[in-house]
């Protein structure tokens, strides 16, 4: 009985390891402590979301490149008009390979303030890319984004460190 008990908790957190976490809660000011926290250092935030075909197509793309590329600081951020399960994207992050990856999600139903908030000229279009150099000069890819242009931008810091 006891060996029975021991495997179904090496099972339990063997599946926990495997999943992603939930995303932290994007509300009013989340903008702010996201960029202060990455504030310095080069910084991949894409926008995404469920309700979004390309975003979905996209995001394999992005865990293929997470796992080539350990400088890349890729924070991922799910901006549906409508807030969405917190499960359901932590799973469709895992699947496509961004299980450990930092993720956020738009919790306010008034998401045109966080839109705003990110950038007062977005109207909202996704998937939407914001790279953010140590400097914190703001390069957007709006729509799918160009990896071979986010490698080259990662090339580009890399080589402008000190």
């Amino acid at each position: 009985m006891r060996a029975t008990a021991f495997l179904a908790v090496v099972l339990s957190l063997t599946s926990f390891a495997a999943t992603a976490a939930d995303p932290l809660p994007f509300g009013r000011g989340s903008w702010a402590k996201l960029s202060q926290a990455h504030a310095g250092r080069p910084t991949v935030i894409h926008l995404w979301g469920l309700t979004c075909a390309p975003c979905l197509v996209e995001l394999p793309h992005w865990g293929k490149l997470a796992a080539e590329r350990p400088d890349l600081a890729l924070v991922l951020v799910a901006a549906d008009p409508v807030p969405q399960d917190p499960k359901r994207l932590a799973d469709v992050l895992t699947r496509a390979g961004l299980g450990k990856a930092e993720s956020w999600s738009f919790t306010d139903r008034f998401y045109e303030r966080l839109r705003y908030e990110i950038d007062p000229a977005w109207a909202g279009e996704l998937p939407r890319t914001v790279m953010i150099d140590a400097k914190g000069e703001v390069t957007v890819l709006p729509g799918v984004a160009d990896i071979a242009r986010v490698r080259a931008w990662l090339d580009t810091q890399r080589s402008s460190r000190p």
